[in-house]
């Protein structure tokens, strides 16, 4: 879908070199009639002024409204075919934006309904469409994944993503695997360090959201959530990446972040804690 959108600006902008459709940029004429119809139930990407591509093997972001489709169409049906590897991926990318957007420190009242829409029904309805392709929960999934999207088109994402990118470059992960994987270690370290605030609204706000988050998954408090997470990801079996040289690995990595991405985020992060939680998350 992301590459249907650059197409759709190329259409109006077909001088515009790929390698330079990065960043903010403004289109400024109407692009043609747009109908997205997602083919999984993940990015939300039918929700938002953003596309991900890769080209030549360089991850690119652009960012514009002109490029939100007029028209989404979610048909739960289409899911049914998808390996079930991909869904467990396509899932957790979903839950990690909405999570995302709920404690970026761009939040908004608007941002965090939508957030917490998204949160309560993949978590109440993964199970019924991972293990059992129940047709209510798949339904109710792909609607979570579309109001993830929508929540992280006012917010966008914070570290995880972040943190996500290179490790699927590097090891062949799918995103919402290594996104998942990514979310677990940098809210345990958060929990802990909710002190080191990066959100003007302060750190018992960030606690409190924290605890929200908590509450939309089932849980009475963050470090509860946080447990029960990592169990999620145990059951859906997602694991670790494992490298000989992991100390080295982890300073590549933590090297690779954008550290504007990490503006977003509610607590501070530098790069010592970047390599310490890429260190964990080795096995």
């Amino acid at each position: 879908m992301d590459c249907a959108k650059i197409a759709a600006a190329r259409v109006v902008k077909p001088n515009q070199p790929i390698e330079k459709m990065r960043g903010i940029m403004k289109i400024g004429e109407k692009l043609p009639p747009f109908f997205a119809v997602p083919t999984t139930a993940g990015t939300g990407s039918e929700s938002t002024r953003y596309a991900v591509i890769y080209y030549n093997g360089e991850k690119q972001s652009v960012t514009s409204e002109s490029i939100i489709p007029n028209y989404a169409i979610l048909e739960p049906s289409v899911l049914k075919s998808l390996p079930i590897y991909q869904k467990k991926c396509t899932l957790l990318d979903a839950l990690c934006q909405a999570i995302e957007s709920w404690w970026s420190v761009h939040s908004t009242d608007e941002s965090k309904e939508y957030a917490k829409i998204a949160v309560e029904k993949i978590i109440n309805n993964y199970k019924g469409y991972i293990f059992k392709g129940d047709k209510t929960a798949t339904k109710e999934i792909m609607l979570g994944s579309n109001y993830a999207g929508r929540a992280i088109n006012i917010t966008s994402t914070t570290a995880p993503h972040a943190m996500s990118y290179k490790l699927t470059t590097l090891y062949g992960i799918p995103h919402g695997h290594s996104v998942g994987i990514s979310l677990l270690e940098v809210w345990k370290y958060m929990i802990e360090n909710y002190e080191s605030c990066n959100d003007q609204r302060g750190a018992d706000y960030v606690l409190a959201t924290f605890d929200e988050i908590a509450n939309a998954l089932g849980y009475a408090t963050a470090k509860d959530a946080a447990e029960g997470f990592e169990a999620m990801l145990s059951r859906l079996e997602i694991g670790y990446p494992h490298d000989e040289n992991r100390e080295e690995m982890a300073k590549y990595l933590a090297d690779s972040v954008n550290v504007e991405r990490l503006g977003n985020n509610p607590v501070a992060l530098d790069n010592k804690e970047l390599y310490d939680l890429y260190l964990e998350m080795f096995i």
